[in-house]
């Protein structure tokens, strides 16, 4: 087979629909639109989850609870995950998207899941405290950034 020889699958390419193009195509006059209305109309429309002025759904519904718009989310990054890394390394962000335990660009956390059996200097926005106890244990350094 050559490439001029390649050919898509039967059904795959579908005709787009050309509206507006005489009785016979099945979609002429009209369009497809129907008689008069808002929707009929060139750039006409209702905005989304509008109901025709009914009460919206989104207003109908009970609000609860409360969303704290300065919560900070972390990536996490367990413990036992940092093994990874030769004794002595330090682990930083950058390292750690690198090696992607982190993929995201959001400030990073370490948990204390797992065990930890090598000395790493691990430089990160926050530490649990037992993720703290874990790598101070076997002589690590933690630094928040």
């Amino acid at each position: 087979m050559r490439l001029h020889e390649l050919k898509a699958n039967p059904g795959a390419r579908k005709r787009k629909t050309r509206v507006g193009r005489g009785r016979g195509s099945g979609l002429g006059k009209t369009s497809g639109r129907g008689q008069k209305g808002q929707k009929a109309r060139s750039g006409g429309g209702v905005r989304p989850g509008f109901e025709g002025g009914q009460m919206p759904l989104t207003r109908r519904l009970p609000k609860r609870g409360f969303k704290n718009p300065f919560r900070v989310e972390y990536q996490v990054v367990n413990v036992g995950q940092l093994n990874m890394f030769p004794a002595g390394t330090e682990v930083t962000v950058d390292l750690l998207r690198e090696k992607r335990l982190v993929r995201r660009r959001m400030p990073v956390k370490v948990l204390g899941e797992g065990d930890l059996d090598r000395a790493l200097t691990v430089r990160v926005q926050a530490f649990s405290k037992s993720a703290i106890e874990k790598i101070e244990a076997v002589s690590g350094k933690t630094e928040v950034v």
